[in-house]
């Protein structure tokens, strides 16, 4: 038998410091945060110790040498020589959302920046619960691999300028561990650890520019203003600290983004996005995520909404998808099954709640309860309406889409009490109207 190890500190009484509504010190952080991605703190000790968090919060000092422990974890990426094929030097830009229902940005987002000579190393996740992860929305286009060294990474960002790639396990290991714990403990809606989960993995990715797109909103994880401005200033103050540029943009998202919640059929209306067509919606974020993307890297004379109606942003994209082995020609997987849902009377829709939505597009398997669970490709919801529009009696609202028919009762559950028909002229269809996506900009 070795002999035990001598651990400077001690998990328990970390645990009662912040339960006791005390500073973390430095050491202190940057031990436990080690010790538990080597296994020496237990998962009890990091749930308490989570919990403690949740309930009595932490100071900026303390989220800050916690996200460097994270970041400290793993590897850090280093775009700082990157140039382009005719050696002009390559600044970088990414993006971040928290979430929400639609949410398909990042897909027109990255090519549009690229167009402009910045280099987007946008790294993604796959979805869980109602909002679906970039990556699930690409794989459904036939031949795409998301998974790429990190020699292939730069490669491509070199000639292209944007890659859309999964995150490699090198990167703030510590984040992923945690992740796990926190989602088994009721403790995902801390702040310091959502801020830290995010940056820690931002910041180790080496971008020099990042914008933040924090949702707010029944479809979005803060479900209130406040706390969507709280989790912006966290993140935005992280990211200055470690010397990335940073801003935010708080969105709305209590009505889905765009016409379609699922995989394929967003992936549909990002080239549509890209065409010079598509939800006015869709084109609005995305060229004002460009714009602070850009403005960051220090292109500020250029307007991004060009790119995408003369067609150089798709340009970008083709080559993007080719790149990772995808047929940007391919025709995109299509459900078996559709079932459509009708408006009960004429007037405006005033109320199109993300949420119901979102979780019907899971229900009809756009989504996934467990990491290791299958998405459906074709799957999804295709909205025909938006709040503020006209609707007639028995017009389709929406059209369900499966290829597995026993879960549209499900999904039509989810859709119960999810939308309002006002009468023209109310103050809830003027409410409608009026409601901006951009809410505010944080920096």
């Amino acid at each position: 038998m070795s002999a035990p190890t001598h651990e400077p500190f001690d998990a328990i009484e970390i645990i009662r410091t912040k339960r006791d509504r005390q500073q973390l010190s430095p050491e202190q952080i940057d031990w436990v945060v080690d010790a538990y991605t080597r296994g020496v703190v237990a998962d009890e000790q990091m749930a308490a110790l989570n919990m403690a968090i949740l309930l009595n919060g932490m100071e900026r000092t303390e989220i800050a040498r916690w996200t460097q422990a994270m970041i400290a974890s793993g590897e850090r990426l280093d775009f700082s020589g990157l140039r382009s094929p005719d050696g002009v030097t390559r600044p970088t830009a990414d993006k971040h959302s928290t979430g929400g229902v639609g949410d398909k940005i990042t897909l027109p987002l990255a090519p549009l920046v690229a167009v402009y000579g910045v280099a987007v190393p946008q790294l993604s996740g796959r979805g869980l619960g109602h909002t679906g992860g970039t990556l699930d929305k690409l794989e459904a286009i036939p031949g795409w691999q998301a998974n790429l060294t990190n020699q292939q990474m730069m490669d491509q960002l070199s000639e292209i300028g944007a890659v859309i790639c999964a995150a490699g396990s090198g990167l703030a290991p510590a984040d992923k561990k945690l992740y796990a714990l926190r989602d088994v403990t009721g403790t995902v809606e801390a702040i310091p650890l959502i801020a830290s989960s995010i940056m820690s993995k931002k910041i180790a990715e080496g971008t020099g520019t990042l914008v933040l797109d924090v949702k707010c909103g029944s479809g979005a994880f803060m479900k209130n203003e406040q706390d969507a401005r709280e989790l912006a200033r966290t993140m935005v103050d992280l990211g200055r600290d470690a010397g990335v540029n940073t801003t935010a943009l708080l969105t709305d998202m209590s009505t889905p983004l765009g016409l379609t919640a699922g995989n394929a059929i967003e992936v549909e209306e990002s080239v549509e996005v890209l065409a010079g067509g598509g939800p006015a919606d869709v084109v609005e974020l995305t060229v004002a995520l460009a714009r602070e993307m850009l403005a960051g890297a220090g292109v500020t004379d250029q307007d991004p909404a060009e790119a995408l109606k003369d067609g150089r942003a798709m340009d970008v994209w083709r080559k993007m998808i080719s790149a990772q082995s995808g047929d940007p020609d391919a025709a995109l997987p299509q459900a078996r099954e559709s079932q459509v849902v009708t408006a009960r009377s004429s007037g405006i829709l005033s109320r199109l709640d993300a949420m119901s939505v979102g979780l019907a597009a899971w229900r009809l398997g756009a989504g996934r309860a467990r990491k290791e669970d299958p998405v459906q490709a074709g799957a999804g919801v295709r909205m025909h309406a938006k709040p503020g529009d006209t609707v007639q009696q028995g017009q389709p609202l929406m059209t369900l889409l499966t290829d597995t028919p026993e879960a549209f009762d499900r999904a039509l559950a989810a859709l119960e009490g999810g939308y309002d028909i006002s009468a023209e002229g109310s103050d809830e269809a003027r409410a409608a109207l009026e409601r901006p996506l951009v809410m505010d900009r944080i920096s």
